[in-house]
């Protein structure tokens, strides 16, 4: 006799390959991007080919930059004897967390030839003078 337990045992298991299947495929219809920084500031790259500037949105909130947008593209072509068309539609979000020296309010963005590239300047350190401290007789 086979125990209840044991028949909910066998379902995980045939499920298991598409366990985080749809974050796999999230992953990969995402934009490819690339960050760096230096001493002056951080940089973010994304790959967005075909996507216009009025489709994109850039915000900057409790430390993190989002990047949301949608790709609207269509093609058609026409022959004497043929017709073709395509038509190619959806939406991406992409969050990056900004480190604490990153200054929020001076984000900087350019798209151009289908990369969009943000500028996060780093914050400058206040120049850290030595000064003398007065000691009281208590």
């Amino acid at each position: 006799m086979v125990e209840k337990s044991q028949n909910y045992g066998l379902w995980p298991q045939l499920f298991d390959p598409f366990r985080g299947f749809g974050a796999r495929i999230a992953d990969w219809l995402s934009p490819a991007s690339d960050a760096s920084s230096d001493a002056t500031a951080y940089k973010i790259s994304v790959e967005l080919p075909g996507v216009e500037e009025k489709d994109v949105s850039l915000t900057v909130e409790e430390g993190t930059l989002t990047i949301t947008g949608e790709k609207k593209s269509s093609r058609e072509e026409k022959g004497e004897s043929w017709y073709f068309t395509e038509r190619q539609f959806g939406s991406f979000t992409r969050s990056f967390r900004l480190p604490a020296d990153a200054d929020q309010s001076a984000v900087s963005a350019d798209l151009k030839a289908g990369v969009l590239t943000v500028t996060v300047p780093r914050k400058t350190r206040a120049a850290e003078t030595a000064r003398k401290v007065e000691i009281r007789a208590g």
